[in-house]
């Protein structure tokens, strides 16, 4: 089974559940467009090098397609049309005017030099422009992307139209007309979804404990907001190992370690060595996966002692684990719920691109927490209404929401 096909299978639930009209069911089920292209590029010695990318947007119904463009040796075409439809279905349960979009070149940006990687970027945004612009199609970072490529792509696209559009690429420096808060905002939202789930099991927070697989962007601001709100944080892991201390870790210690010692936890003073696997099955409230896909199958789903999980990385948690971990009476709330923070904010980011006109980070953080707490609870009921799990309850607020502009615009 591919990738694609694992991430139909909760909607296909949500569809029985809800008696959706099939013909429906087909067209939100694929992608309205995909585009593969190939990049030359000069490289630093000469020679020329060409990589394959890929842009998928899965729909426009809502608004315009949505998703960011990850850099990484193992894009396939598959995985983007995968990571375009959750972007859809995330939107969606968020209440954004958007549909999903993702993007990807097959590359190992390590490998390159900085000027590589700048025309790299350049070229993949010519070959793409023809698709996707502030009106139908916005990319932002992901994988191995950050605020300096969205800058070249947007400065690309600018040329290309020839005049600055910034609303056609999110997640960009704030000098660039980038959003305050932007950062942190998956973070945030995944501790936002962390505490609503734990309010309604009525657990404090100061009570709770967490263990976090994975301490990049997402996972380092994920730690970070929680020991803000009084979570306890007792692992945490990156590609170096994991690390230990049940009387909880510093996460901005932890922060302060990593810089210094090449962007890795390894060796942490004070704490417990651990391995990266051995993170996912400490005994905590809450197992938060903020890593990359698949981490949790069903070789290991039923080892798993934490409560509760919250997916803050994108499709953690394969099909046969889903199985798995409702019968055992473990909650999880889905990444199409759980990180959704991250495109809320660059919703805010786009509108404020459109005035040209900007708002204060305490605006955009308030106006994100409203938005991830009115939709925590939509997906919440929907689940306790159908009496199915939160994955699935989410799929049914989100098609629901699609059906009913696909009826309306198309005449089904």
């Amino acid at each position: 089974m591919s990738l694609f096909e694992m991430a139909q299978i909760p909607m296909a639930e949500a569809s029985k559940l809800i008696n959706l009209d099939p013909n429906i069911e087909k067209i939100i089920s694929n992608p309205e467009r995909t585009v593969e292209v190939s990049i030359p590029v000069k490289m630093d010695d000469g020679h020329v090098e060409v990589f394959t990318g890929y842009r998928s947007c899965n729909s426009t119904v809502l608004g315009p397609g949505k998703g960011g463009v990850r850099f990484h040796q193992n894009v396939s075409m598959d995985e983007v049309k995968t990571l375009g439809f959750w972007m859809t279905t995330k939107c969606a349960i968020a209440g954004l005017p958007y549909g999903g979009g993702k993007g990807g070149v097959i590359v190992d940006p390590r490998k390159l030099s900085k000027g590589e990687l700048e025309r790299l970027t350049r070229g993949y945004i010519d070959k793409i422009a023809p698709v996707i612009g502030e009106k139908m199609d916005i990319p932002a970072p992901d994988v191995n992307t950050n605020a300096q490529i969205m800058a070249w792509m947007t400065d690309e696209f600018s040329i290309i139209k020839g005049q600055f559009e910034p609303g056609v690429i999110t997640g960009k420096a704030v000098c660039m007309g980038g959003s305050l808060g932007r950062t942190s905002a998956t973070g945030r939202g995944v501790i936002t979804a962390t505490l609503e789930l734990l309010k309604r099991h009525n657990i404090k927070p100061e009570d709770a404990t967490l263990a976090i697989q994975g301490f990049g962007n997402v996972g380092s601001w994920t730690a970070k907001c929680a020991a803000d709100k009084g979570l306890k944080v007792v692992a945490l892991s990156d590609i170096s190992g994991g690390i230990y201390d049940a009387n909880g870790l510093d996460p901005y210690k932890v922060e302060e370690y990593a810089k210094a010692h090449d962007g890795l936890i390894k060796g942490y003073p004070g704490a417990t060595a651990i391995s990266g696997d051995e993170v996912l099955l400490q005994d905590v409230d809450v197992l938060i996966p903020a890593a990359l896909e698949l981490q949790i199958t069903e070789k290991n789903a039923d080892k798993i002692k934490a409560k509760m999980i919250v997916e803050a990385a994108n499709g953690p948690t394969d099909d046969k684990a889903d199985v798995i971990l409702h019968k055992r009476g473990i909650e999880v709330v889905p990444d199409v719920l759980a990180n959704g923070g991250g495109v809320t904010v660059s919703y805010f980011e786009w509108v404020q691109n459109l005035y040209r006109y900007f708002w204060t980070e305490e605006e955009v953080v308030d106006r994100q927490e409203q938005m991830m707490v009115k939709a925590f609870a939509n997906v919440y009921d929907a689940a306790k209404k159908y009496n199915t799990t939160m994955r699935v309850g989410a799929y049914i607020v989100a098609i629901g929401t699609i059906a009913e502009a696909l009826k309306l615009r198309k005449g089904l």
